[in-house]
């Protein structure tokens, strides 16, 4: 990704100054309240007994609020026997714990939780916004954060979706508030934090930790009256850059390192988080994958039941072996495994039928599959335009630069509506690939977009490794709006290019 100034060009272009960003905290509590009155709706009216994952996320919640830890029991010679879980990550389940300690487990405290979550993070998501684009863009990103309808449903599932996309908005913002007020340090350790707390609930968000490089790679100041000066610390871009990661790495380590030296001292054997990295990978690679969730059986190469961690690493080691014998089996199924993560949204209506199917007949799951996948494809096209320029006359080579990634965008869309196969995950793909390339004329895209097609590019690559399900991609919804509200914005000039990329 490109360098930019931590509030980008356009933002400069409005006369606005990083170390002012602290601005428009009206709208921001005016859209945490506009986002959590339909969340409690559905926390409220709609949620049932917890099923799927769900149920697991709140026994084990139901275990740590009851001081029992992780855990469940096994009966052993007609005795309970106190038996450690970490199969799932521990962060959903330890922050509902936690929920359940202070307020009690009636039937709506979890997805009461769900909804203060979800206006929390269109308040983040409105925040970090500030630092990607003009103030008014900002809003429209928090708008569309807000009136999300798949976040709004999701208040009423015990998923750890939600949780985990604030984790992974909070942290860029962090770091980017406060590199742009010359703390540097500070930011990174508090971004490093928010992500280690964040791969509690979802382990594969340490990988979004390189792409904190681009909120730190200039000093503070603005990108237009102090462009190009020094860092008050007199560090070139890419040590700030790197000083950024490694103070980030060290801190999401030390949070998480707690729960591993817990794992390695009462599973069979170390964890860094969870024990189902082993089972995902079987379960995109054995003989009968299909690129989504199949149920794995021990007759499919781990048959003797073993501990978590022991089980973990057969299954590892068997989809390992799959892959190695027949790889184009595997690499012919990323196509399928990225259509089942970005090309509709359908999780949370089968969640909530499941829970209460009286009040969810074919017809209305079919209405509300409709709505939540039409709102989904219609933001990731238009956050694909979040990555390219609005097209200018001049100079000419910018021009056709940006009309090729603008007619490249608008065929991806085009063959997403018009094909068969309505696929629109290469979209989802050429976001990150787009932002990367330094086309003449782009719009500043390092920086906090950088960070956010960073992300996204993680969670399409963690699914073509793994397999695909629909509620992968919620944890980039947040992104989307961001990019969405940055679609076609000014380009660079080649002054501009030239002084958000100095050291």
């Amino acid at each position: 990704m490109a360098e930019a100034a931590p509030a980008g060009a356009e933002a400069a272009r409005a006369g606005r100054d990083p170390a002012s960003r602290g601005g428009d905290l009206g709208f921001s509590a005016a859209a945490f309240v506009l986002a959590l009155l339909p969340r409690l709706y559905v926390a409220l009216a709609w949620a049932r007994e917890p099923v799927w994952d769900g149920h697991y996320y709140d026994f084990g919640a139901r275990r740590i609020a009851a001081g029992l830890g992780y855990s469940d029991d096994l009966i052993v010679g007609g005795q309970p026997v106190w038996h450690p879980w970490c199969h799932y990550p521990v962060g959903y389940s330890g922050f509902l714990g936690l929920v359940y300690k202070l307020f009690g487990a009636g039937p709506h405290v979890a997805t009461v939780a769900n909804a203060v979550v979800g206006a929390l993070l269109v308040v983040v998501v409105h925040r970090l916004a500030r630092q990607a684009t003009t103030p008014t863009r900002a809003r429209v990103a928090a708008l569309l954060a807000a009136l999300s309808p798949g976040l709004i449903v999701y208040a009423a599932l015990l998923m750890t979706e939600p949780l985990a996309a604030l984790g992974l908005v909070t942290a860029p913002w962090l770091l980017a508030r406060d590199a742009a007020r010359g703390r540097l340090v500070r930011g990174a350790l508090l971004a490093g934090a928010a992500l280690g707390l964040t791969a509690l609930v979802r382990p594969q968000s340490l990988l979004c930790a390189p792409a904190l490089a681009l909120l730190a790679l200039r000093g503070p100041g603005s990108a237009g009256a102090r462009a190009g000066h020094a860092a008050a610390s007199g560090l070139g871009a890419w040590k700030r850059g790197a000083l950024a990661v490694a103070l980030s790495v060290a801190a999401a380590l030390a949070v998480v390192a707690p729960w591993t030296i817990r794992n390695c001292r009462v599973m069979d054997g170390c964890a860094l988080v969870s024990t189902n990295g082993g089972w995902n990978l079987a379960i995109g690679a054995f003989p009968r994958a299909t690129g989504r969730f199949e149920t794995l059986r021990a007759g499919d190469g781990c048959p003797i039941a073993r501990g978590q961690v022991a089980q973990d690493r057969c299954w590892m080691a068997e989809g390992l072996k799959w892959i190695k014998g027949d790889p184009v089996r595997w690499l012919a199924l990323i196509p399928k495994k990225l259509s089942f993560t970005f090309d509709h949204e359908s999780f949370p209506i089968g969640y909530l039928g499941e829970a209460n199917p009286a009040a969810w007949p074919d017809e209305r799951r079919a209405a509300g599959r409709w709505v939540l996948t039409a709102s989904h494809l219609g933001l990731l096209s238009v956050a694909a335009l979040g990555v390219v320029a609005l097209p200018r006359l001049r100079p000419w080579r910018a021009l056709v630069a940006q009309l090729a990634a603008l007619a490249a965008v608008l065929g991806l869309i085009a063959w997403g509506v018009l094909g068969d196969d309505h696929a629109f995950w290469p979209l989802a793909v050429a976001i990150p690939v787009i932002a990367a390339l330094p086309l003449p004329g782009r719009p500043a895209n390092g920086g906090v977009v950088g960070y956010l097609a960073f992300a996204i590019a993680s969670v399409a690559l963690t699914h073509a490794v793994f397999f695909g399900e629909d509620r992968y991609h919620m944890v980039v919804t947040p992104a989307l709006c961001v990019l969405a509200a940055c679609a076609l914005r000014r380009g660079e000039t080649a002054g501009e290019a030239a002084r958000s990329s100095a050291p």
